[in-house]
């Protein structure tokens, strides 16, 4: 999942940010509006947290521009105040989501989760390709029942490629998917992590390389 935060208290970005990663996330930060608004149009998120009281472009106007766009994105405002009226306020902009500061960070990820499922096409609760089986919400890899370890990046890539529906995914895409903007894109980085996630998975292997467009995890049946 790819997560922007626009949040001008830096300290706060960072740390939401810090732990959305944790949790398997691919997340950018924006410290104002005018670079959350760059961002947005150069990438394609699945939820952006957008706090409304931003400088350059408030987080109201940026919201109505997410919608305006009738891109998938959706929006998890927050706010100092959580009053109902700021509350019904920000809804009424298009916002899918609204969470008052100080927030429980366990609760953020849940808001994020949720919506994050919404951005994109329906998959099923658990992803199975012949005997491998992924679960998305516990966050759990399976090989003939038996427990496969997985780094947060493998897991990302092996999510993807299952929830492809055995259609071909890009080494772009998957970085574009996993990875945050700090992501070279000249490295190997997905070549290499699609090799030791093929490793982990053992034999016979899952991941096929399509030569010249990418990798693909043929669909179940």
């Amino acid at each position: 999942m790819r997560v922007l935060v626009v949040e001008d208290e830096r300290p706060l970005a960072e740390a939401v940010a810090r732990g959305l990663r944790r949790e398997g996330m691919a997340v950018d930060v924006a410290f104002d509006g005018l670079e959350g608004q760059e961002k947005i149009g150069i990438t394609r998120y699945d939820v952006v947290l957008l706090d409304r009281d931003l400088p350059s472009i408030s987080g109201d106007e940026l919201c109505e521009e997410i919608v305006a766009s009738a891109a998938t994105t959706r929006v998890l405002m927050l706010t100092a105040s959580g009053s109902v009226a700021d509350k019904v306020d920000g809804l009424s902009r298009g916002a899918d989501d609204y969470l008052a500061k100080p927030f429980d960070f366990p609760e953020l990820v849940a808001r994020v989760r949720a919506l994050g499922r919404r951005a994109t096409p329906a998959t099923p609760p658990l992803l199975v390709a012949g005997d491998v089986s992924l679960d998305p919400a516990r966050r759990t890899v399976r090989r003939a029942a038996e427990p496969v370890e997985l780094t947060r990046k493998e897991f990302g890539v092996l999510e993807v490629l299952m929830g492809a529906g055995g259609a071909v995914v890009s080494s772009e895409e998957l970085l574009e998917r996993v990875w945050d903007e700090n992501a070279d894109p000249f490295t190997t980085t997905v070549r290499v992590t699609v090799m030791t996630l093929r490793k982990k998975l053992g034999e016979p292997g899952v991941i096929e390389t399509v030569v010249g467009a990418g990798y693909r995890v043929p669909a179940a049946g």
